[in-house]
């Protein structure tokens, strides 16, 4: 069996010398690399912002919601307090926090005293790590 192609081959990552060439692959390179970073965002939520220098010394740009807004978060390092995210580890804490205070009533309903003491080293531990 004679193989009609030669496949597909490892090339050689360099500087396109022919600057015509370059552009071309530059642009298209751009535009598909802007278009998976709106996949990214469509389909996961993420934010996302890309900011690329062309060879022709051309800023161009992506982000979602804003590169500013994007830029900002990175820079100071903050979650925003309004993101879905943020809500459900709130959420999520306050229930552990009120299931703990829970047990910690029945306990000294009960007056287990060596329970009291288990439960609330427990609790005050599960409040610093939470």
């Amino acid at each position: 069996m004679v193989r009609k192609s030669k496949g597909r081959q490892k090339l050689e990552m360099v500087k396109i010398p022919n600057e015509s060439n370059l552009m071309v692959t530059f642009s298209k390179r751009r535009s598909g690399l802007f278009k998976k970073a709106s996949e990214l965002c469509t389909l996961c939520g993420a934010e996302v912002s890309i900011i690329v220098f062309s060879p022709g010394k051309k800023v161009f740009s992506f982000g979602h919601p804003s590169v500013e807004k994007v830029t900002e978060r990175y820079l100071s390092g903050n979650i925003p307090q309004t993101s879905g995210a943020f809500h459900l580890i709130e959420a999520h804490r306050n229930a552990r926090v009120h299931e703990l205070n829970m047990q910690l009533t029945q306990v000294l309903i009960g007056k287990n005293f060596q329970s009291i003491f288990i439960f609330s080293f427990c609790k005050n531990y599960l409040q610093k790590i939470l």
